[in-house]
């Protein structure tokens, strides 16, 4: 596949490669935020509070719905008065019990692992909440426990549902008094995102696009994403799994300051050394910082500079921790589809997932 700028700008190529309508659903995001919202309260997620705080909080899901609960710990932030865990496996720490809360999310309800932590809860006798599709084997795991349960309305691929998936975790933890969820957090962030897609919209050139523009920087490189904190490294995070699944490419993650005690010494390898003389361009590291406004990595900066690794800046937007977030999260996404649109790929299919799934089924 050869990488092919001028297909962002034309909006005939960028629909025919587009099959699977992946920029409709993640300008959707603003829309995801305000209806899971309005799905989260109406399902009665206050009730969390009627046996009083939990001694943990316990996200199980894969992929997105794992996400989710990063982004549920990130936005609560140090500062929230009980641990918030994500598990990505079909199993719950050892001592989960019936003090604690398990979140149990799945887009599609049928997340094999997600099932099979969903009724270990249940049988430790933990509270549970669950977030996955209505009819699915995971609100049957819910209605037979008399268990909390906010429907997903999924639009395209699980991972596209990412916000479907985080709001009800969030206005739970506003239930709980461990973060902040009032009716303006979320309109806050629904506009946020909002001003983000027109950003990054088709129609908008690649000059002033600022998800095309990032998709123009990573093309033709391997890139390593760094996040300045917690919250921008769920973002950084996040923007990993987007350029695998979306564009089909590689991608290095890592939080600072850890990733300066391992991962830069990635600086002084080969993938980072430039032959200016060659006749082809070679696919060497590109350094992307997620940060936040006033949090600037100077020294670690300098250091890829002066070893000619090239650097791009993606500066957090907002009010609150969960509009900075949001916007983030938003322009990656955005750059992870146009990437995999410069190159002719839709974004959409994730056949060797697929693959995977249906031998393991077997």
């Amino acid at each position: 596949m050869t990488w092919e700028p001028e297909r962002l700008d034309d909006q005939t190529l960028l629909a025919e490669a587009d099959q699977g309508g992946m920029l409709p659903v993640v300008a959707s995001a603003a829309a995801q935020v305000r209806t899971a919202h309005r799905d989260a309260s109406e399902a009665g997620v206050a009730r969390l509070t009627r046996d009083g705080r939990p001694r943990a909080i316990v996200v199980a899901g894969m992929g997105a719905a794992a996400l989710a609960g990063d982004i549920l710990a990130a936005v609560c932030g140090y500062g929230a008065p009980l641990p918030i865990i994500t598990v990505r496996s079909g199993r719950l720490p050892g001592w989960v019990g019936a003090t604690d809360l398990v979140m149990a999310v799945s887009s599609s309800g049928r997340t094999a692992e997600t099932l099979a932590a969903a009724t270990e809860a249940v049988r430790r006798g933990a509270s549970l909440l669950v977030v996955s599709a209505p009819e699915s084997p995971l609100q049957a795991i819910a209605t037979q426990a008399s268990a909390l349960f906010v429907p997903v309305r999924a639009h395209g691929p699980s991972r596209a549902n990412l916000w479907g998936l985080a709001v009800p975790l969030l206005v739970a933890a506003g239930s709980l008094g461990i973060a902040q969820a009032d009716d303006d957090l979320f309109e806050g962030t629904a506009r946020a995102l909002e001003e983000m897609a027109h950003r990054c919209r088709p129609t908008s050139e690649s000059f002033i696009n600022p998800g095309k523009s990032l998709a123009m920087e990573l093309a033709d490189s391997v890139p390593v994403l760094w996040g300045t904190s917690p919250l921008t490294a769920v973002a950084a995070h996040r923007l990993a799994l987007q350029l695998n699944e979306n564009a089909k490419y590689p991608a290095i993650w890592g939080e600072i300051p850890e990733a300066g005690h391992n991962q830069l010494a990635m600086l002084d390898g080969p993938l980072a050394q430039r032959d200016i003389f060659a006749d082809t361009a070679e696919r060497t590291l590109r350094l992307v910082v997620l940060r936040e406004a006033d949090d600037r990595p100077q020294e670690l900066l300098r250091m890829a500079q002066d070893r000619g690794v090239p650097v791009s800046e993606l500066t957090a937007e907002g009010v609150t921790p969960l509009e900075r977030l949001a916007t983030l999260i938003e322009l990656g996404d955005y750059a992870s589809a146009y990437l995999a649109l410069g190159y002719g790929t839709d974004p959409t299919p994730v056949t060797s997932i697929t693959e995977l799934k249906a031998r393991l089924s077997q």
